[in-house]
């Protein structure tokens, strides 16, 4: 991947460049970003920059051999390192046995989050985890020459699934072979082991800008400029997010949203029963409950704006704006902003595979109390 694909963080794309061609590069960078704001893509263009054998002004040139073999996630000298689950019981598996199917995911969706990647290989409701074997796999790769290029590349995609077998890799992290650069890739920086962290150059990228994303959607998914910042503004910085949203309908995120507040301050116990055994029970997975969630958020958040005179300028459907209205009939600012943090709750539940039809019972106990006791129907 070339710096010129990634979207946004043009500052740390030349900050990192600079490094590289002053010979000032940490041998262990760690790359903190948030959900969808590219960290794995800005890892992959680094690596391509440093085996690059014709490096234009600021970037990979894309044409040499070394390009074209880590464009194809296939360049000897370019290692990965990234969660799995066993194929069988028993099994102590290795990021090599799944290499086909990760550059078959990574090629297809290089911003993707780890839930993904874990349905990818039909993880279903195991734990990935990068085990103490790859720890010892990690360690042997780099302990070979170099095959082609003067670096040798290690890229080890949420470390947060490094248990205390990290501490493995620990001596080779702090003094690693001659032209050896690691860089982990990381969202939460907490889940890291501290002797890691302690032994990394961190490098914290923001969330991408709305600017950014609309941007990167008018040029990769055609969309007009008004729906990409709409699109933008719903996705909140996290491109992964926003081609979420562009592949689903968004009336019927509505319309699911109206009829879970209408089963919430209806008088009716069966009736939200069923929406939430509706909704669950449907094939969708864990993003698609995520997305929703978010998507309530951000017409809370509407909400607020339109309320205290800033949406002016805001770029959103008319259905959608007639929703953020017609909540300010029966909630009011404090009420809306424990909304917003029971929400969020739920989202971090979501992502750490929290039982599902549970939580949607208690987000609408939890939503249904901070409603006014006169509420409304929700049209």
């Amino acid at each position: 991947m070339l710096f010129s694909e990634v979207i946004g963080h043009t500052d740390y794309k030349t900050d990192l460049v600079q490094a590289i061609d002053h010979d000032r590069l940490s041998h262990a960078l760690l790359l903190l970003t948030p959900e969808g704001a590219g960290g794995l893509p800005m890892a992959m263009a680094l690596s391509q920059y440093l085996v690059c054998t014709n490096k234009q002004d600021g970037d990979a040139c894309g044409i040499c051999a070394a390009c074209k073999k880590a464009a194809k996630l296939v360049h000897p000298d370019i290692h990965f390192s990234y969660p799995v689950v066993p194929k069988k019981s028993g099994d102590k598996p290795i990021s090599a046995d799944y290499g086909k199917e990760w550059r078959e995911f990574i090629s297809q969706h290089p911003y993707s989050n780890i839930y993904q990647w874990l349905q990818f290989i039909g993880a279903e409701n195991k734990q990935g985890n990068i085990t103490a074997r790859e720890c010892g796999e990690i360690i042997r790769t780099l302990g070979l020459k170099s095959y082609e290029s003067e670096f040798k590349v290690m890229i080890i995609w949420r470390p947060e699934f490094l248990r205390k077998e990290g501490n493995r890799l620990l001596k080779v992290i702090e003094e690693p072979p001659q032209k050896t650069v690691f860089i982990l890739v990381a969202e939460q920086s907490e889940n890291i082991l501290n002797t890691i962290l302690s032994r990394t150059q961190l490098i914290r990228m923001p969330s991408l800008t709305h600017s950014n994303l609309s941007e990167a959607l008018i040029q990769n998914e055609s969309l007009d400029e008004k729906e990409a910042q709409r699109v933008a503004a719903l996705a909140d910085g996290d491109y992964n997010a926003a081609l979420h949203i562009v592949k689903q309908d968004t009336a019927n995120y509505m319309n699911r949203l109206r009829a879970w507040l209408n089963a919430i301050l209806g008088r009716n116990p069966g009736l939200l029963s069923q929406w939430i055994t509706s909704f669950v029970g449907a094939k969708v997975g864990r993003e698609e409950h995520k997305q929703f969630l978010r998507y309530f958020i951000k017409q809370l958040e509407y909400a607020l704006l339109i309320e205290f005179n800033r949406g002016h300028d805001l770029t959103i459907l008319p259905e959608e704006e007639k929703f953020a209205k017609n909540l300010l009939k029966f909630a009011n600012f404090f009420q809306i902003r424990d909304m917003i943090g029971y929400l969020e709750d739920a989202c971090y539940h979501v992502e750490r595979n929290v039982n599902v039809k549970i939580l949607f019972h208690a987000t609408s106990i939890q939503l249904r109390a901070a409603f006014r006791a006169e509420s409304l129907p929700i049209e």
